[in-house]
């Protein structure tokens, strides 16, 4: 909203027509974004501790995270609140883009939240039953794939791009629609399942983020595209200033969900980023770097799926527990420990991803 001010106000001076460029604008997204998490962040963890809104912890879980049993939780409305606001105050809103990235990101947050509250308020520890959950997640996706298909403008929004390799390019014509959809929907269950350590699912989740700002940033823009040889599809520059206030929220959560953490994000923050992910992912055509960059959500997710068809087929455990995090956890690794291992990989993966952009 604040673009179309400063658009109006640079009409009596000029100094306004500064807030047009889009990397002054996401450094102002992380930045407001930073800021409303931190300054209502205190009060939101008051008002859930009041109100007795606390985690429940599973007690076939490691034994140290008994002591964590009551601390706040659905603290990702602060997430989400703080991505909304940011979003509307400095991006385009004649972008049909933003729109689909906040729209899912809100809705997936929705779906998160109907699962924390039977869990905390209902005290049902199954929570919202897994065939509801998947069938408003894949509604919401579907939605989302659909949306995008049928107002493509320009045949590279349809289209696979293969990273480090500069002249394939994939048309996937109505597949894109089933590409979109698993993208988003798996990405935001991946991020729910690493969802498990104080702050282990936010960090990476902001480091995505941030190398995402630059692809959407490239994509949008048409002598960078050129340069570095991937598809210009234009006005999606402004979906890097959702990255931003990613970024930025992530941050200010990252302040009071660090070891030991004083809130948890839940479903509602966890299946929201995760979705927004992946939307963003799909919007810059990036789909397979996210695969890369994201390559600690994914091991989180393959060894579920690994745990169960194991112990399903054989009655044998392939990890002490799953997800892998835990696995670590049992084998004696300080959680501590976990979780910065786990960031440092993240961060090698985003930098092979960004590699992409050059490497081709």
């Amino acid at each position: 909203m604040l673009i179309w001010l400063t658009e109006y106000l640079a009409q009596y001076h000029s100094g306004f027509n500064v807030f047009q460029y889009i990397t002054l604008r996401i450094i102002l997204g992380v930045l407001t974004a930073l800021f409303i998490s931190l300054f209502v962040g205190p009060s939101l963890i008051k008002r859930l501790t009041i109100h007795q809104i606390g985690q429940s912890v599973r007690s076939d879980g490691p034994s140290t995270h008994l002591e964590k049993s009551g601390t706040p939780t659905m603290g990702g409305l602060l997430i989400i609140i703080s991505i909304v606001v940011s979003t509307l105050c400095w991006a385009d809103l004649g972008s049909r883009f933003i729109w689909v990235v906040l729209l899912v990101t809100v809705l997936f947050a929705g779906v998160g939240w109907m699962d924390d509250y039977k869990k905390v308020v209902n005290r049902d520890p199954n929570g919202l039953a897994a065939r509801y959950k998947y069938l408003f997640q894949s509604v919401i996706g579907l939605g989302a794939a659909i949306f995008l298909y049928m107002t493509a403008n320009v045949p590279a929004e349809t289209q696979l791009i293969l990273p480090f390799i500069k002249t394939v390019s994939i048309n996937l014509g109505v597949l894109y629609i089933i590409l979109a959809y698993f993208v988003i929907v798996g990405s935001s269950n991946a991020v729910n399942l690493t969802d498990g350590l104080d702050g282990l699912a936010i960090m990476p989740t902001v480091l995505v983020a941030g190398a995402l700002a630059i692809f959407a940033y490239a994509t949008g823009h048409v002598r960078f595209s050129g340069y570095l040889g991937i598809p210009y599809i234009p006005g999606v520059g402004e979906v890097a200033i959702i990255c931003g206030a990613i970024v930025g929220s992530g941050l200010g959560f990252l302040w009071f969900n660090t070891y030991p953490a004083q809130v948890f994000m839940g479903d509602i923050g966890a299946l929201a980023l995760g979705a927004a992910l992946g939307v963003i992912a799909v919007l810059v055509r990036q789909e397979l770097v996210l695969f890369i960059m994201g390559g600690i959500f994914v091991m989180e997710t393959l060894s579920v799926i690994l745990q169960v068809a194991s112990y399903k087929l054989t009655g044998r455990r392939i990890f002490h527990m799953a997800p892998l995090h835990h696995h670590y956890e049992l084998k004696g690794w300080p959680e501590p420990r976990v979780i910065v291992r786990f960031w440092i990989i993240t961060v090698i993966l985003v930098l092979i991803g960004l590699a992409s952009l050059k490497i081709r």
